[in-house]
């Protein structure tokens, strides 16, 4: 019997190789996208679930609320390093914990200064609490000795070549660090699929480190490193968390407070987030590698399921119309004794045969497309069929459950016929009966999730596109950001190095800054108007005279600052000293002001806050505020992505300790001024790696996330697309076959071959048009809501909505206007006589 069945269904397939070709490449291409885009979603939930102990491995999360006083919304990954400490001594089931900091660090070898990427600095054994495993050396120990080094695989190999790397040494430089360290272990190189980012760890000890600064030690709002807790037992975090705000109010003194006169905790707070969550936790602020949106990920493996529902659709759609030319085949069956049963068996037997072709062809593309999809999202996505978490059992059941869902409705329409009925009446293929009703209600939703997708495309395109191009208050082109200038060696001839490069042809100018485009840099502070008790929250960064020309930014009121009035210069010694702050708070200094600043410090015009004098936090909280003089205004500048708030700043100049420089140019192609600066750098500064940026390049790399995204939605647009034209131009030779008699009478009473034309294009348009009504709502709420997370972002208008209906409509009747024209000039007498 299923030997019959397969020899029936085979010559079924045979006999209409139209129908099995558009079937199957329906279906494959739907099976493949199922796969492609699962295997995604897949690879982003596990990130760092290969860590052995993942699970008792957590990260201390820091959250700042928005306060009334203008203070941002920040999730942050890094968290500041008493709270750590105090983490430790409150709670008992912390069992290893790690202070990690990334600073700027300078390896010398032979006298050669080199750098590798992601280089940290820990205050304990990190590896006690991330257990990433070692290919030489001992991790329990391996940073046991406070000069202790450990290299990944292609840090060993850049800095060794072919040589044994363990029992080494190098000197490290980095701030007032220098010292020699041993290599007491190598790692393995951290796959892609893992939040962590680090080539090389080195024990330091931070009061040392931050002699100079040792507030960063001391207080709760200086952000500047992560700390990685491994608890007891599994499921501690949640006792913890539950603690975080009684542990709050016993351990952050008033003064962490960032609104005064308020609890501290009220606007910070802590969390214990597992590793494995943090790639699509909501804390992405100072991520070592940049996460994703969980959001995000949910909807693609949405959008899967519905690719392959439509390849489903697709199905069913030619099943149920091709059932009609079974007709008499059925009915004979059923003459010959085949019951309802063994008809349900034979035709779902047939649907899952071709859903098993279609997945061979899915399997092929998926192993052909792969490498390129790797390639495009920076991953490592595999594909394994025969381990624990193999595909083999997966890829069985996907077939069964493709075969059944695109089968099951046909095989009970075919079933139902009535062999009486059917060869009594001599019913042919055209006649036989079986509703349309269905199969519009699914092309309708089909086009409807092609629509949804091609306005998301559209959407996600031009936000990208405004994001990378609209003004950030600043002028991109002929802009380079240099880093690495707070280190020492660089500082202290910094003066120098400006001189050196300002005499550059080519060069306009040059200044020094602490806050540049995406460097990852963010400082607040409050401030307030003398005379108010309203304090204001604005961001606080020292610049040079050089910065607001080299920026192109726009003076809108007052001057610039200038190395010939003393007021200007709020420098302060390194380290701090108590005689110096309160010099500053008794002489005061001169500040500058963004826009924004000036209009929420309650400043009508740029104009009216020159001269006024604001008090501001510029030293230690013991020797109060320092009065600060307003002598200029400048425009607001994003030196961050467009999804986050614009910052209102004031600026200070200082005369040292900047870490970045702004280079402006014109006339000469960016690389031969990188080449000339560095030709500079090396020669005042060899022992410092020279590390450059155009800022055109650094804009447009913050916003490749999203353009990967709008690439992936077009891509699965596309696919929608041709999935359901696939469907549209098989159901379209059908119902002209089914309607071939019709036809033959309306040429025959006068009908034109346009006549035909529109009538065939006007009843596979109708369900377009009404899939535009389902699509639109639809998409207008999830695109309102991603546009949301952008705080400078386009109108959400008619157009692409209109754009992707009307290119949805040209598309269904460009598939279909083919048959309707051969259909349309078929000879009348032909079709009344093609029985």
């Amino acid at each position: 019997m299923w030997r019959n069945y397969l020899t029936v269904g085979i010559r079924a397939l045979a006999k209409n190789r139209a129908y099995a070709a558009i079937n199957i490449a329906g279906l494959a291409l739907g099976i493949a996208a199922c796969l492609l885009i699962l295997g995604f979603v897949r690879y982003e939930f596990s990130y760092d679930a290969w860590l052995p102990n993942a699970d008792r491995a957590f990260q201390l999360q820091a959250f700042y609320k928005a306060t009334p006083q203008g203070g941002e919304e920040m999730k942050l990954q890094q968290t500041s390093y008493i709270s750590g400490q105090a983490l430790k001594k409150d709670f008992p089931q912390v069992e290893h914990a790690a202070y990690v900091s990334n600073q700027p660090i300078v390896i010398i070898k032979d006298g050669q200064p080199s750098t590798v990427p992601g280089a940290l600095l820990t205050d304990s054994n990190l590896f006690d609490v991330l257990e990433v495993p070692f290919i030489k050396g001992d991790p329990r120990h391996a940073l046991d000795d406070p000069h202790s080094l450990v290299l990944g695989q292609k840090a060993a190999t850049k800095l060794f070549g072919a040589a044994d790397p363990m029992g080494q040494t190098v000197t490290l430089s980095s701030g007032d660090l220098k010292a020699d360290y041993r290599v007491t272990g190598v790692h393995q190189d951290l796959p892609k699929n893992s939040s962590l980012s680090f080539g090389m760890v080195a024990r330091f000890d931070p009061v040392t480190f931050r002699a100079k600064a040792p507030e960063a030690l001391t207080s709760w709002n200086w952000q500047e490193g992560t700390y990685w807790v491994k608890l007891k037992s599994v499921g501690d975090d949640k006792l913890i968390n539950s603690q975080i705000p009684a542990w709050k109010k016993r351990n952050m003194p008033p003064e962490a407070s960032v609104v005064d006169g308020r609890d501290p905790g009220e606007f910070q707070d802590f969390k214990l987030t597992n590793i494995r969550d943090v790639h699509l936790g909501e804390a992405q602020n100072g991520a070592q590698r940049p996460g994703n949106d969980r959001g995000t990920i949910v909807t693609f493996a949405i959008i899967a399921l519905l690719i392959l529902g439509m390849a489903c659709v697709n199905f069913t759609n030619l099943a149920t119309a091709r059932a009609t030319q079974r007709a008499r085949e059925v009915a004979l069956r059923k003459v010959l004794g085949a019951t309802r049963g063994q008809l349900i068996t034979q035709f779902i037997g047939e649907s899952i045969l071709l859903a098993t072709a279609a997945m061979v062809v899915a399997l092929a593309i998926v192993e052909l497309t792969l490498p390129a999809l790797n390639g495009f999202l920076d991953a490592q996505i595999s594909i394994r069929y025969f381990a624990l978490d193999g595909l083999i059992g997966p890829v069985i059941l996907l077939t069964l459950l493709v075969g059944l869902a695109g089968g099951l409705y046909p095989a009970l329409v075919l079933s139902r016929f009535e062999p009486a009925r059917v060869l009594k009446a001599n019913k042919s293929a055209a006649d036989a009966e079986g509703s349309g009703r269905l199969r519009s209600v699914l092309v309708v939703g089909q086009f409807a999730v092609s629509i949804g997708l091609i306005i998301c495309t559209l959407i996600v395109y031009t936000q990208t596109v405004y994001a990378r191009s609209a003004d950030g208050g600043f002028h991109r082109e002929g802009l380079l950001q240099i880093t690495n200038l707070d280190r020492p060696q660089v500082d202290q001839i910094a003066t120098s190095l400006v001189d050196e490069i300002k005499r550059i042809p080519g060069v306009t100018s040059v200044g020094r800054t602490s806050i540049a485009v995406d460097n990852g840099r963010h400082s607040a502070t409050g401030v307030k108007l003398a005379g108010s008790a309203d304090v204001v929250q604005l961001g606080v960064y020292p610049i040079d005279p050089g910065f607001v020309p080299a920026m192109g930014m726009k003076l809108l009121a007052g001057r610039n600052f200038s190395l010939g009035q003393p007021m200007d210069d709020a420098s302060l010694p390194s380290p701090r000293t108590p005689e110096a702050q309160r010099a500053l708070v008794q002489r005061g200094a001169n500040i500058m002001l963004s826009e924004e600043a000036a209009r929420r410090l309650g400043f009508k015009t740029p104009a009216a806050a020159i001269g006024k004098q604001i008090m501001v936090s510029m030293v230690s909280d013991e020797y109060g505020l320092v009065p600060a003089t307003v002598i200029g205004v400048v425009n607001d500048v994003r030196f961050r992505s467009a999804r986050e708030p614009l910052q209102p700043n004031f600026y200070f100049f200082k005369s040292s300790g900047y870490p970045e420089l702004m280079v402006r140019f014109q006339g000469v192609e960016p690389k031969v001024m990188s080449e000339r600066v560095e030709a500079s750098w090396k020669r005042l500064v060899p022992d410092v790696p020279y590390r450059a940026r155009l800022v055109d390049d650094i804009v447009n790399e913050m916003y490749n996330q999203d353009a990967a995204r709008a690439a992936l939605f077009g891509a699965f647009a596309i696919l929608a697309v041709v999935i359901g034209c696939l469907g549209l131009f098989g159901l379209a030779a059908f119902t002209a076959e089914r309607r071939t008699k019709e036809i033959g009478i309306r040429k025959v009473l006068g009908a034109g071959n346009r006549d035909i034309v529109q009538l065939l294009v006007w009843q596979f348009s109708r369900p377009v048009l009404i899939a535009n009504i389902i699509a639109w709502p639809l998409a207008w709420w999830v695109m309102r809501g991603w546009l949301n997370g952008f705080d400078t972002r386009i109108t959400l208008t008619p157009v692409p909505f209109l754009e992707a209906g009307l290119l949805a409509l040209l598309i269904a009747v460009g598939t279909i206007s083919a048959h309707a024209y051969r259909v349309a000039r078929t000879n009348p007498i032909k079709a009344l006589r093609y029985e």
